[in-house]
């Protein structure tokens, strides 16, 4: 996926479109762990489907609940959850800086 360190630093062209790449594999991250957010807030936290929305996007983002929780289901998947949008945001940042690290690496001939 990457080039070598033998090898000439890509294009410009070629490197956005690796950032494009990256980009939409983030994306599609955020959008399955959205999902996953969502479902658990509507089906154990009996919120509405706009509620859950605005849950899961506070705790993925890293900005905290909105609504209570009443029951205790809900309140595992909530703490399940908000550890799980952690380590998404770990990954999601790894992939958009990926290309960006490598390509000054590369342009510095590092390892």
């Amino acid at each position: 996926m990457y080039e070598k360190k033998s090898d000439h630093v890509i294009s410009r062209r070629a490197f956005i479109g690796r950032l494009a790449r990256h980009f939409i594999m983030a994306i599609l991250m955020i959008l399955v762990a959205l999902s996953i957010g969502i479902g658990g807030y509507h089906w154990l936290g009996d919120f509405s489907w706009i509620d859950s929305l605005l849950e899961a996007s506070m705790i993925l983002s890293g900005m905290g609940p909105v609504n209570p929780l009443s029951s205790a289901p809900a309140k595992v998947f909530a703490s399940v959850y908000a550890l799980f949008s952690g380590v998404v945001f770990i990954a999601i940042m790894g992939i958009i800086l990926a290309p960006v690290a490598h390509r000054l690496l590369h342009t510095f001939h590092a390892d």
